[in-house]
């Protein structure tokens, strides 16, 4: 059995759907009916991470777990790593960030990831740490201004990133999950290149078939635009990642996607036409 949190959200849902045919799988979310995952042996658990009893039933009879936590500053992989020492889970594949072995990277954000992740390799348990680059799928936040305006609005846009598609991350967390040696691994995952916000609005044009206008956003707009949508501390730490982004810290590309998967990790080209409607 394999339990997966996060299985509405990017990654989680991915891992879910790609787990749920072949293996027992159960699912711990707070919105059942938002779950998409189908399969012969696939069991939803209405709850989370503050509910010990719904973790408690999630968790009886789990051999494995993908863990992914979103709340900065909360103790959630600590309340689940406790019900999962109790309930006998053997392993854990947790969900990190890139950003947590740049020593420069001294956000709130990723000082909640490091911390998590310590809470994970101090656990008892056995691990594996997923450390991914920026999603590709963060440029979906660009497709109502795309849509409406012919526009994309970004912070630095000649700033790379060696991005990676969720897929790829889902894939290598299935492999974490039910094959052997994974124990004590840390995988690092980028796309094959970095790329600028320029460039992707460039593919996206080619993409749509329509001109796309790029318009760079100075400090202060974006920090309004993100004060926004996030609390003051969430704000800045984005703010202090963009700028870690633009002096070059996101631009490595790594080398796991391939080794695990014995394949190229996909191209932003390539996820961008799988995902052309969402703009279109």
């Amino acid at each position: 059995m394999i339990l997966v949190t996060g299985a509405t959200g990017t990654v989680g849902r991915e891992v879910a759907r790609l787990l749920a045919p072949a293996r027992p799988l159960r699912i711990l979310t707070r919105r059942p009916e938002l779950v998409t995952a189908q399969g012969p042996a696939v069991t939803v658990v209405r709850g989370g991470f503050t509910d010990p009893e719904s973790l408690h039933r999630a968790l009886t009879g789990v051999h494995a777990a993908f863990l992914v936590t979103n709340r900065v500053a909360e103790e959630d992989d600590a309340r689940f790593i406790e019900a999962a020492r109790a309930c006998g889970v053997r392993h854990l594949v947790k969900l990190s960030a890139a950003a947590v072995e740049d020593p420069e990277a001294d956000d709130l954000i990723t000082r909640w990831q490091r911390e998590s992740e310590r809470t994970v390799r101090e656990s008892g348990l056995a691990w594996t740490l997923l450390r991914p680059r920026s999603f590709m799928s963060n440029t979906l936040s660009w497709a109502p201004a795309i849509r409406s305006e012919g526009v994309v609005r970004a912070l630095y846009g000649e700033s790379a990133n060696a991005c990676v598609d969720p897929r790829d991350i889902a894939e290598v967390a299935v492999h974490a999950l039910t094959q052997d040696g994974q124990e004590g691994r840390v995988h690092a995952l980028s796309g094959p290149e970095a790329v600028t916000a320029l460039e992707q609005t460039t593919v996206l044009s080619k993409v749509l078939g329509r001109p796309l206008r790029f318009e760079e956003l100075g400090p202060e707009r974006a920090r309004s635009a993100l004060l926004d949508r996030h609390p003051e501390a969430i704000a800045e730490a984005l703010l202090h990642s963009a700028g870690r982004q633009q002096a070059g810290a996101k631009a490595r590309v790594d080398s796991a996607v391939p080794a695990v998967l014995g394949r190229p990790a996909r191209t932003f080209d390539t996820w961008a036409a799988d995902h052309a409607q969402a703009f279109a």
